[in-house]
């Protein structure tokens, strides 16, 4: 299959240019201009006053990821076909090695639960809920299967928490294979005891999940991750960072000259500790870390973004329904189920608020939702990039259309939206996974098992501090 994308802008981390792609089976074969004669073309997709993007990566999302008794509602078929509808192309999500168990077996359940179901390209991070002398020999292992990076938590005592000197024999673990330390870094002990003071003084409604986690909580833990880091000459990865005391953190250590990375996700940019003052309702908004205010942290994170102190954003996508299980939560916030739906919006709002809202240039957005993930996760050049020999993950992305998000018309398989209402600027027309059409104007074309696991190499962490 030939399929000829004419009279297109592409657009890329490194500039734009007006062009057609051609692509040949899985693989973008050609880049340039008056394509138009190529032979043997199948299919033309007209890309006029549209812009042509590498697909978008979401390198965070928890597909029927289990927590407090239930499990996010999208499984790998359903989240990655509305990923799809919003222009990503490709998953990292993440497996889960419960208590008392080995990575081998924590990621084997997850490899079964995408082989088959998932539509588009997906890899994984191995969240690491033990680690000890056997756990840290299987890192080496699955460093060598393409799964080259393992996410600890300085939260959730009794769950996925560990110690600093756990975090420091992972860490210096990575310096020897190659791999990266992913950190969910907030102080989970000192929240544990603010929400129980919180709730037995009767403050138990969701707008107190936000209170009890204090930005400080943030800002200290991920300085501390990150220097142990820095003593295991270790890079380091904070996941979904919110707050202004973390960015400091990061900002610090990237002036040192540090290997800090960090990503932040469209709630944060978006939404605030405000959302969650809506009785119950707030409970839509229930995740970690908590929604933060406004004022001054909107403005900060994206200057964050668009002077490379955040690298990333992705959604940490972990959709659970308002009725029947955020309700698991009421009379006690400690309770109702943490995550947030976001894979199908990502591209667009970021497009919106970033790129028509004049945060960040088409160029850094295309960066962030797509080429640097696969920098820092192992998948550039192949996926990430408009050039001969990548993958034809391409999207077709009509800068000018708009739409309102709802509820009623997403593809997520939860029961409400975030962002009921908002409208924005920007929409995927064409979307393509190597080189087939997944989504056209609209309609879902896609297949179910036709997704592959993507085995991913380590980067040149040092080359992007």
């Amino acid at each position: 299959m030939r399929t000829l994308i004419s009279n297109g802008t592409v657009v890329t981390a490194a500039g734009s240019y007006p062009a057609d792609v051609l692509v040949d089976g899985e693989l973008i074969a050609q880049v340039g201009a008056n394509l138009a004669g190529s032979v043997g073309v199948d299919d033309t997709i007209d890309a006029s006053d549209k812009y042509v993007i590498p697909g978008g990566i979401d390198v965070h999302t928890h597909m029927k990821l289990p927590f407090g008794g239930t499990f996010a509602k999208d499984d790998f078929e359903t989240g990655t076909r509305a990923a799809a509808f919003g222009g990503t192309t490709s998953i990292v999500d993440f497996a889960v090695q419960s208590r008392g168990k080995t990575l081998r077996e924590g990621l084997d359940a997850w490899h079964a639960l995408a082989e088959g179901n998932a539509v588009l390209d997906y890899g994984f991070h191995m969240i690491m809920s033990d680690v000890n002398d056997e756990s840290l020999k299987e890192m080496d292992q699955l460093v060598e299967e393409g799964i080259p990076d393992f996410k600890l938590f300085t939260a959730y005592p009794g769950v996925f928490y560990s110690d600093d000197a756990a975090i420091f024999r992972a860490m210096q673990q990575t310096t020897k294979n190659g791999g990266l330390i992913l950190m969910h870094a907030e102080n989970g002990p000192a929240i544990d005891i603010v929400a129980a003071q919180l709730v037995a003084e009767g403050n138990t409604d969701p707008y107190y999940h936000g209170v009890a986690r204090y930005p400080v909580f943030e800002g200290e833990a991920t300085n501390r991750v990150i220097r142990l880091a820095e003593a295991a000459g270790a890079p380091v990865y904070i996941v979904h960072l919110s707050v202004i005391d973390a960015l400091n953190a990061v900002r610090d250590a990237r002036d040192r000259g540090t290997a800090a990375f960090a990503e932040t996700c469209p709630q944060y940019l978006f939404l605030s500790l405000e959302d969650m003052g809506d009785g119950f309702n707030g409970a839509k908004f229930v995740c970690s870390p908590p929604l933060r205010e406004k004022d001054p942290n909107w403005a900060e994170l994206w200057t964050g973004l668009r002077k490379n102190d955040l690298q990333v954003v992705s959604t940490d996508h972990c959709p659970f329904d308002f009725h029947g299980q955020k309700e698991l939560g009421r009379g006690d916030f400690r309770k109702i189920p943490n995550g947030l739906p976001g894979v199908e919006d990502r591209l667009d709002l970021l497009h919106d608020g970033g790129v028509v809202g004049g945060h960040i240039s088409k160029e850094r957005w295309v960066e962030i939702v797509s080429t640097e993930p696969a920098r820092l996760f192992g998948m550039y050049p192949r996926k990430g990039a408009i050039a001969v020999g990548s993958d034809a993950d391409i999207v077709v992305y009509d800068p000018a259309r708009k739409r309102t998000i709802s509820a009623s018309s997403h593809h997520m398989a939860v029961d409400y939206s975030c962002y009921e209402g908002r409208s924005v600027q920007g929409a995927s027309d064409v979307v393509m996974s190597r080189g087939s059409v997944v989504v056209r104007d609209g309609q879902f074309t896609g297949t179910k098992g036709a997704g592959r696991f993507i085995k991913r190499g380590t980067a040149d962490y040092a080359r992007m501090a």
